[in-house]
Formats: C-alpha cells, sequence, structure tokens
C-alpha cells in the first residue's frame, strides 16, 4: 500500500540528518523487496516464470535487479530479463497506430507477443530458449544470437517491461507470479497534497533521458503526454492482476534530484506540450532544501537514473 511522505519531515531531516534519511529509505526499499522474494519463493516451484511491470520512470530494471539478489539470498538465482529485447523490427505498415496516425511505441502490439507467450511456456516446462536481441539505435532485431537460458531447480526468470501484466502476454496454462512497480507515495505539506508520485517518476525520466539518452527536458516532455496516455491504456488497467506491488518512491529523491532537474526545466522551451505541468513540479521542488548527491548509495534505486550505481 503506497503510503504519504511527509514534506516538513523531509526538510528537516535533508537538513540536520541526510546520511540518516538516505539509509532509513534504502532500509524500508530492501525491506519491502526481501518480503516480495520470500513471496515469489514460495511459489517459484509452480511459478518460475515472474512478471515484473510498470509505468516509466517506476524503477522497473533496478527492482528487477534488486529482486533477483534478494531472491539470491534465500537460495534461489534469478535470471533477470528485459522485455524489451522481444521488440519487433519497425515497420512503419504494421506497427500500430494512435488516433493521430503516429506509431504507437507505447502499444503492447509493439512487441512479439506469440514469441513471448512460447518462451514463457518453455521456460516454465524447463525447456531452453534463445533470447532475442533488440538493437534500439536501428529500431530492429539484431542478427546476431541472444543469451540462452534454462531453468533449472531453484530458478526463476523475471522477465521486466511495462506490459508484463497484459492478459495477451500470458495466454495458455502458463502460471506466473506478477508483480507491480511504480512510485506511488505522494508527498504531503501540512496535510495537504503537495508533489504527487506521478511527478516523482516524471523529474526521474527528464535526469535519465538527459544522462542516458541525449535527450533534453523538452524531448521528454514531447513524449510525456503519449507516455501517460499508454500508461492510463495499457498498464494501469491490468495493475490489479498484481500478486505483488512495490512502491519504489523514497522520501529522499525530491532533495537528491533536485537541483540537477531544475537546472533542465530551465532550458524548456514556451512552446513544449504539458508546460504547465511543469510549471507546478518546479516550485514545489524548489521548496526542497537538497541534498548533496555524493552522499547517495551506489545501490541506490535512483541511480538508475542518475548514474553511478552498481546494479
Amino acid at each position: 500500500m503506497a503510503i504519504s511522505f511527509d514534506f516538513n519531515d523531509i526538510n528537516r531531516r535533508a537538513v540536520n540528518d541526510p546520511r540518516g534519511l538516505l539509509a532509513e529509505c534504502d532500509a524500508a526499499l530492501n525491506t519491502n523487496l526481501a518480503m516480495a522474494a520470500a513471496a515469489v519463493a514460495t511459489h517459484s516451484t509452480r511459478r518460475p516464470v515472474v512478471l515484473l511491470a510498470g509505468p516509466s520512470g517506476s524503477g522497473k530494471t533496478t527492482t528487477a535487479g534488486k529482486l533477483g539478489l534478494a531472491l539470491s539470498y534465500i537460495g534461489i538465482r534469478a535470471h533477470v530479463l528485459s522485455m524489451d529485447d522481444y521488440f519487433l523490427t519497425l515497420n512503419p505498415e504494421t506497427h500500430p497506430k494512435d488516433k493521430r496516425g503516429n506509431i504507437d511505441f507505447e502499444s503492447p502490439d509493439c512487441l512479439d507477443i506469440p514469441l513471448l507467450t512460447r518462451h514463457f511456456t518453455a521456460l516454465a516446462s524447463g525447456h531452453e530458449v534463445e533470447m532475442p536481441r533488440y538493437d534500439f539505435t536501428r529500431q530492429m532485431r539484431a542478427e546476431d544470437p541472444g543469451r540462452i537460458v534454462r531453468l533449472r531447480s531453484e530458478e526463476v526468470a523475471i522477465f521486466e517491461g511495462i506490459h508484463a501484466l497484459n492478459p495477451a502476454l500470458l495466454k495458455g496454462d502458463v502460471a506466473a507470479t506478477r508483480v507491480y512497480v511504480s512510485a506511488r507515495s505522494n508527498i504531503r505539506r501540512n496535510g495537504e497534497l503537495f508533489f504527487k508520485g506521478t511527478w516523482l517518476r516524471l523529474v526521474r525520466r527528464i535526469i535519465r533521458d538527459d544522462n542516458f539518452r541525449g535527450w533534453d527536458a523538452a524531448r521528454t516532455m514531447q513524449l510525456w503526454a503519449n507516455v501517460r496516455r499508454g500508461e492510463k491504456l495499457y498498464i494501469s488497467p491490468y495493475k490489479h492482476l498484481a500478486d505483488i506491488t512495490i512502491d519504489t518512491a523514497l522520501a529522499y529523491e525530491t532533495p537528491v534530484l533536485r537541483d540537477h532537474a531544475i537546472a533542465l526545466f530551465s532550458e524548456v522551451p514556451e512552446t513544449v506540450e504539458r508546460l504547465d505541468e511543469l510549471r507546478q513540479v518546479r516550485p514545489c521542488l524548489e521548496a526542497f532544501s537538497a541534498i548533496d548527491i555524493s552522499l547517495l548509495s551506489v545501490k541506490s534505486l535512483l541511480r538508475e537514473f542518475i548514474g553511478g550505481g552498481v546494479l
């Protein structure tokens, strides 16, 4: 269940006890992941396939890795696999389109669903599969073979991707443990909603796109409207199917990401779609006291977005 963080408490700790705040939040998330791992382990013999979904900016990749690590502590090896490798080679004629006639990259129909379902069945039955590999620079499936995966005793496969809970991906008799991940906690100030969990994800994504994709904040904001549309159509309707829900929001992330995000916001031109949303987010971010990013653990989930992590 999502909780609400308190703005005044965050600011007080950011100034007086930043290291304690960081350590406390990381420990709480690790505890939740340990509980999730125990739940996965309980059903691992009957459900060796784990499907981990969540919207953009939720920290799926790091959460999947951390869940795999937590499973290793209790004797179960996890193969962490990205559903992004199952994207179909881009074909403007056959790819799904949105209402404007543009390619709908948020649609699950961009995935090779038949191959995914065959691999789920094969892995659950103990057979070997050859993973595909997607070349994002050329928007096509790579020709060279991917890794070979086969699940043996005390092993599971964790597939992470935004559409992992979509029923279209799990046909037949394959049983799987479903996990939903998102930054769900809001921040309240004097009892009133102050900073939305959705804004946490937006800030994460703007910083990640700048760090790892070479996209400025304007480009991210141009895509954000379609990303949110895709979430409402293809992700949120299925989150109730999850057996396990993990809230990846961290009370310390607004102070840690504050300065980087504000600098990127300053570069967004007036013509960008959803600029009004940034105008709401920025003054709220500026109200937080900053925490020096150098204090952040290399194992923090936020490292997925800012870099310098070991996971």
